[in-house]
């Protein structure tokens, strides 16, 4: 049976810890390194088979974690000390209009109360409302965006047991509790994955108020996941499963026991280790199709070798056998 294919976009060194991205319009790419508190960009690669070079944009003080487009060409970036002072906040970057290599415009637009513990993925879910997970927290955080890019507002949005952590594990670094998050506009559904806790998660969402509308339920499980992308045109997620080097198939209406469906790393490969985040690209009929994944190199679980790679970001393109559940 054929196989998705990789191509290596665009390569960090080692121990770069690449955590979460953001496809343009265009097809470059916003992407955080959590460890090492940046924010680049890699411009976009075309058909051709050359890496391009990152460009980095900004370094931050604090950990990086999501970037989430909320309008066009515009990004909110969360930070968030999580494994030491819990401070965490709330970056506002400007791309429109930015000349080649000129710095964008940034600001903070909000610092999180004392209930936050480490935020992690995010996503929008309507304009100027955007849904962040608190990994060690245990629940999602509402944010409400300035539509001048003004101070933000932030609230607790859901609490559940299925978004917890586990403080027991002796597993380093602590796994998150809720990870990734990805709103689904057709069914208005949040779905979450829950690493620690090897689930992967949906709610429902009122399409009015924006609240959660009814108990969080089982979709899938199983693997340490990370971070997905969903294709409701064929009714599926593609979860990476960071620690596992893996990227799976999820049904979203299928059982929750459903068998796993490895879609890449099986057997293992060395481009895809520790896998992070996924987003589809932008261009004409790329949806469902082509993707964009960012690794870890192997930084937080290294390949049976020990050895650490250079992270990667890889664009994905799935045959056709595989576009249909």
């Amino acid at each position: 049976m054929e196989t998705a294919t990789l191509r290596t976009v665009a390569e960090f060194p080692e121990h770069s810890f690449l955590e979460n991205l953001a496809v343009r319009s265009d097809n470059s790419i916003v992407v955080t390194s959590l460890n090492h508190k940046q924010l680049w960009l890699i411009p976009a690669s075309g058909t051709t088979d050359t890496p391009v070079e990152p460009v980095l944009l900004h370094t931050y003080d604090h950990l990086v974690s999501a970037v989430v487009e909320t309008e066009p060409d515009v990004f909110h970036v969360a930070l968030s000390d999580g494994y030491t002072t819990h401070a965490s906040y709330l970056s506002r970057v400007d791309l429109r209009g930015r000349p080649p290599g000129a710095a964008p415009a940034i600001e903070t637009v909000l610092t999180f109360d004392s209930r936050v513990r480490a935020l992690n993925g995010g996503c929008l879910i309507a304009p100027g409302v955007l849904l962040l997970a608190d990994c060690f927290g245990g629940f999602v955080w509402r944010v409400g965006l300035s539509a001048t890019g003004g101070p933000a507002t932030a609230d607790v949005w859901l609490a559940h047991p299925s978004m917890e952590h586990d403080p027991l594990s002796t597993m380093r670094p602590p796994q998150p509790g809720i990870n990734g998050v990805r709103y689904a506009e057709r069914t208005h559904h949040l779905y979450y994955t829950s690493t620690a806790q090897r689930l992967f998660m949906r709610v429902p969402v009122d399409p009015v108020t924006l609240d959660p509308a009814g108990a969080p339920e089982h979709v899938g499980g199983g693997t340490m996941a990370d971070d997905f992308c969903i294709d409701e045109d064929a009714g599926v997620a593609y979860v990476t499963t960071h620690r596992q080097n893996t990227l799976d198939r999820v049904l979203l209406d299928g059982p929750p026991d459903q068998p796993r469906d490895i879609v890449l790393g099986d057997p293992l490969d060395l481009r895809l280790l520790g896998p992070s985040s996924i987003a589809w690209g932008r261009g004409r009929g790329e949806y469902g199709r082509v993707a964009y994944l960012i690794t870890d190199g192997g930084t937080t679980a290294p390949p049976p070798d020990g050895r650490a790679r250079r992270s990667k970001v890889l664009r994905m393109e799935l045959p056709r056998q595989l576009l249909q559940p």
